[in-house]
C-alpha cells in the first residue's frame, strides 16, 4: 500500500481542493495526491534542467531521471532558454556508436 502522511493547509487551499474534487468528482485524497505527484514531478524536472544547465547532466540522462522522452526534455530545457549543450566528443562518441 503506501504511507499516509497528514498535513494541515490553509482554508483557501483546502476550498481549491473540495472545488477541484466537485468539478472533476474525486475525493480529496485522490485531488491531494493528484496535485502532490504533479508537484513532485515539476521539481524533479526543475532539478534535472538545473543539473543539465550547470553541464552537470546530459539531456538524456534528464529524460531518464525525469520519464520524458528525449524530445520532451529538449523541448523543456529550450523553453526555458537553457541552450542545447553537446560537445564535439559527445558528437564523436554518438557517431561511433551509430556505426557499429
Amino acid at each position: 500500500m503506501g504511507e499516509t502522511i497528514t498535513t494541515r493547509i490553509d482554508d483557501r487551499d483546502a476550498a481549491e481542493i473540495r472545488a477541484i474534487g466537485k468539478e472533476e468528482r474525486l475525493d480529496r485524497s485522490a485531488v491531494v495526491r493528484r496535485l502532490l505527484g504533479k508537484a513532485l514531478l515539476d521539481r524533479k524536472i526543475e532539478r534535472a534542467l538545473q543539473q543539465y544547465k550547470e553541464g552537470k547532466i546530459t539531456i538524456g540522462k534528464v529524460a531518464e531521471l525525469t520519464g520524458l522522452g528525449l524530445r520532451d526534455a529538449l523541448a523543456l530545457a529550450s523553453a526555458k532558454g537553457i541552450p542545447f549543450q553537446y560537445t564535439i566528443r559527445e558528437l564523436r562518441e554518438d557517431l561511433k556508436e551509430a556505426l557499429r
